[in-house]
């Protein structure tokens, strides 16, 4: 760590701190939020709660740390040239919070240098907080009673599963928002499926990705998403053993982002390459 290097542990409070009051924030409202527009289709949605949520992670963050540059899913980018980035996704799983669905979380992550360092992903309806530092492990704090919308108790450091054959493998993925995509995503999901123990569609990645560090799935691939979607929850995958990355040596992204400890990360890999996964069409 150089002189100019914030701490990391420092970044991680304020992460967990802000992520905290955001999901607080959202497990608060009594009533389903408003739809206020459309993303990449009619079913990408953004509520108020959405923005609502993303206004108080930033302006925490620029309270603390108000030179640093921010990325958020809704706002975009302010700031530039800045050692620290922090990158947010307020609300994670929105169709499931439109519905009442426990799996959606607040995702927090701080870059220093263009590398992510620390990551917080707070899933209030099951009273989880993940979080972990770059080379400081992974871990979670809960549960909270059921449904509670405070700080989580406890801590326990997370693994990953090893050692699991693709063929007793649960996998959990994700689909995108345009028919196309969805379309091709069914064929190479009909693929997977019979190579497979089962698979698990929860509707957040954050969520996939912790679940994945805790040893609650054994494999991830999604294709489609963004970069606020996935850096909290690799670093805590990471962190707990599992490799992240995309096919063919490229990074974990947008194209394909696969997870899954070393064994069925390869193997899972290797399946999506022989299904040409990354199609579109």
């Amino acid at each position: 760590m150089t002189e100019s290097e914030p701490d990391r542990d420092h970044l991680l409070d304020l992460a967990c701190a802000a992520a905290l009051a955001a999901g607080q924030m959202l497990a608060s409202q009594p009533d389903r939020p408003a739809v206020v527009g459309t993303k990449t289709s009619p079913t990408d949605v953004v509520t108020e709660m959405d923005q609502a949520a993303e206004r108080l992670i930033r302006d925490r963050i620029a309270a603390e740390r108000p030179d640093d540059a921010v990325l958020g899913e809704e706002g975009g980018q302010i700031g530039a040239d800045s050692l620290v980035r922090w990158i947010v996704d307020p609300l994670d799983g929105t169709v499931n919070y439109l519905y009442g669905l426990p799996d959606w979380a607040v995702s927090i992550a701080a870059e220093v240098a263009g590398q992510v360092v620390a990551g917080a992903v707070c899933v209030p309806r099951r009273g989880f907080l993940y979080s972990a530092t770059l080379g400081g492990g992974a871990w979670r704090a809960g549960p909270a009673e059921p449904g509670a919308a405070g700080p989580p108790d406890g801590r326990e450091r997370l693994a990953c599963n090893t050692d699991v054959p693709l063929r007793r493998a649960l996998v959990a993925t994700g689909f995108g928002y345009s028919q196309d995509r969805r379309r091709v995503q069914g064929r190479v999901l009909s693929a997977v499926l019979p190579r497979v123990r089962d698979i698990r569609r929860g509707g957040a990645c954050a969520v996939d990705l912790c679940s994945l560090a805790a040893g609650h799935v054994d494999g991830y691939f999604e294709r489609g998403v963004q970069h606020w979607d996935i850096a909290a929850g690799s670093l805590i995958a990471r962190e707990a053993g599992a490799v992240i990355g995309g096919l063919a040596g490229r990074p974990a992204g947008t194209s394909m982002t696969v997870g899954g400890g070393p064994r069925i990360f390869t193997e899972l890999h290797d399946l999506l390459v022989s299904l040409d996964a990354e199609r579109d069409d």
